[in-house]
Formats: structure tokens, sequence, C-alpha cells
């Protein structure tokens, strides 16, 4: 306990919060906020914990056009208007105003309803955004645990599609190349994509140093406990600092 206080106590601060709520959100009147999570798929949003301190805190409001989500992140706008995307989906109106403010969220969605998108667009500016530039840090900043390779390859496949600030991935799963993996470990990457027992085999070899992660999503969360991976996921999260951002889905 002493030395893992320690060990965090010297990393530099997370940056957590990159949003900055234009007032046409901010303003939208209560009745307006209701009706837009009732039209779109009947957004429910609550805190999850009791007594905690920032449960006093209004949740934010959600946005309705990819601009009040990313007015302060050009490229990344261009990349939302080259990938041809109208409007933001319902989660990921509600979830980008919460994730970028930092805290840590819990969405519930099926399937092909932008899911990915909501989290991983935060996490591109979390890692920009960070004190220590991505080139000088030890390891990745971004952990997103999926159950199956299937599921760990989309996510690569949405992630490559977006280019932002030279970010680079890495897929890592079971059944693919171990070798090829760590090359491209080892040359330095900012997010990985991996499935629970291929991450804690390179984490516990050495070619993954998990100190450095600041935003992690259990993508799928419930699936891969159903599949029995809770012991690799609760080692995993024992070596990344507990201060991180987290994001589940399901």
């Amino acid at each position: 306990e002493k030395y893992l206080k320690a060990k965090w106590a010297k990393l530099p601060p997370i940056i957590k919060n990159f949003y900055m709520e234009l007032d046409e959100v901010a303003n939208m009147p209560r009745s307006e906020v209701e009706q837009f999570r009732k039209d779109n798929n009947n957004i429910v949003v609550a805190r999850t914990f009791e007594n905690l301190d920032n449960n006093a805190k209004p949740i934010p409001n959600p946005v309705k056009t990819f601009y009040q989500a990313f007015h302060n992140y050009p490229e990344i706008l261009d990349e939302i208007v080259k990938a041809g995307f109208e409007t933001p989906s319902p989660i990921q109106a509600q979830a980008w105003p919460i994730l970028l403010s930092g805290e840590d969220l819990i969405g519930i969605a099926q399937t092909g309803t932008g899911k990915t998108l909501a989290f991983l667009l935060p996490a591109l500016i979390h890692i920009d955004g960070q004190t220590i530039p991505k080139e000088e840090r030890t390891g990745p900043s971004v952990l997103v645990m999926a159950p199956t390779r299937e599921l760990a390859l989309q996510i690569d496949r949405e992630v490559n599609k977006y280019s932002y600030k030279n970010i680079k991935a890495v897929c890592i799963y079971g059944g693919g190349s171990r070798k090829e993996q760590v090359n491209i470990v080892t040359k330095g990457v900012d997010i990985v994509i991996a499935t629970p027992g291929r991450l804690n085999d390179l984490v516990e070899a050495g070619y993954i140093k998990v100190e450095s992660i600041t935003y992690v999503v259990l993508d799928e969360a419930d699936r891969m406990l159903d599949m029995g991976f809770e012991p690799q996921i609760r080692k995993t999260m024992y070596d990344i600092r507990p201060d991180r951002q987290t994001v589940m889905t399901r």
C-alpha cells in the first residue's frame, strides 16, 4: 500500500477536463434537455454512487451537434466531416460532454450506435492534452480492453480511420503474431487495444508499461466478466494509477 502510494505520487498529475461548454448548451432549458433525451432513444443518465463529492455536480447537458462538443478541436471536427456523419448518435450526444469533462462513465447502448466513437474521440484529445509530450512518456496513455479479438480488431479499424496528432495505436490479441505485436509496442504507441489474456502476457513480460496509462476503456465489460476475464482485468487495473479516467460500456 505504502509502496503504491509513493509510486503514484511520483507521476505527473492527469489533465482530464477538456470541455468548454458553449452557452447555447449550458443554457438549454431543463424541459428542452429532457425532451431531447426522450426523443433520442430515451437517454437515461444518472450518477451511480451515492454520497460521493461529485454527486452534487450537475450532469452535463447533451450536445446536439458535433460543433458543440468539439468546437475547440477543429482537426477532430474535420475528421468527423470526412467520415460523413451528420449528427451525434444518442450515446455520443450525452457521453462526449461527460467524458470531455474528465468524468468516469458507464455507457449502455446497442452495438452499431456509435459507442466506439463515443469513447474514442475524447481519448484522442486526452492523449494530446497531457503535460508530458507523448513522445517522452514511458508507455501508452490509453488502454481499451475488449472481450474478443473480433471486437478488438473492429475498434482498431475505427481508431485507424481518424488521424489526429500522429497518435499511434496497436491491437494485441491471442492468436495474432506475438512477435509482430511486441515489435509494434516496443516502437512506442499511444493507444493499446487488447484482449485481457494477451495484454497480461505482454505486461508481465515487460513489453507494455501500464503505469503511464491515464484513460481506460472496458468495452463490453459485462461480456468480459461472463467470459471469466475478471482475474486478468483486476490484475491489469491494479497496476494502473487509481486516478485514471475510466469508461465502461455494455
